[in-house]
């Protein structure tokens, strides 16, 4: 199982997320790092989880602000192998380019997410992925209520070859992996590669998304609270 750890940054500190709450949201305590700032985070997060990859919800753009461009150069600047997937609200193909190209050359590390809670119509959908885009789909839901104005659930010929399904309340809740969603998503694009977002505790957890076809996890506070043992030990 493939760990992707996850940074949520609000006005230039990383929060911990708590289920979708965006408003509750406080500076992350972590037994990995101190403090909040970004980098110190991310490297932490890498360095425990071994990976060179990182999930960055950009809340401010999320919520209808300005993207955080600076802190997002500066992972980029301070991690140079790593490859950063950002959601920051993109609601097509043309908004994701824009924010990429502020990066100069280290826009090539970044994968937008187009998330179905963000994007304004199906040829949104259809357009960021035509190749040779190589962005990530996120379904999102909250309560049992897909987030998706544009219907992006309904279609999964559409879908790129990577897709999150995430379950935002079971996101920093402690509640166990959606791994009924997860499946049931599965069967309708079996050749995507499915990522699950939200619910992970410990490693049974990892080996029980693995079975239901899960090729990777998003993570943060699993790894914050040291329920996730560094990468090399054992896991499942």
């Amino acid at each position: 199982m493939l760990l992707i750890p996850v940074i949520d940054l609000m006005q230039g500190q990383v929060v911990r997320a708590v289920r979708g709450d965006r408003q509750s949201y406080r500076p992350i305590v972590s037994r990995l790092c101190a403090g909040s700032d970004p980098v110190e985070v991310a490297q932490a997060l890498c360095r425990h989880s071994a990976s060179n990859r990182l999930y960055v919800a950009d809340l401010d753009a999320l919520t209808g602000g300005a993207a955080q461009a600076d802190a997002l150069r500066s992972l980029l600047q301070a991690l140079p192998g790593l490859e950063l997937w950002l959601d920051a609200g993109f609601a097509d193909a043309a908004a994701a380019a824009a924010l990429r190209g502020r990066f100069g050359a280290a826009a090539r590390r970044v994968v937008p997410v187009f998330a179905s809670e963000s994007l304004r119509s199906l040829g949104a959908l259809q357009e960021a992925f035509a190749p040779p885009a190589r962005g990530v789909l996120s379904l999102d839901r909250r309560g049992g209520q897909r987030l998706d104005a544009a219907g992006c659930w309904d279609h999964p010929e559409l879908w790129p070859a990577r897709v999150i399904v995430m379950t935002l309340e079971r996101v920093g809740a402690d509640a166990g992996p959606d791994l009924d969603t997860l499946r049931a998503v599965r069967a309708r694009a079996p050749q995507a590669e499915m990522v699950g977002a939200g619910g992970i505790r410990h490693a049974e957890d990892l080996r029980r998304a693995r079975e239901a076809g899960a090729y990777a996890w998003l993570v943060a506070s699993a790894l914050h609270d040291g329920k996730l043992p560094p990468a090399g030990d054992a896991r499942a």
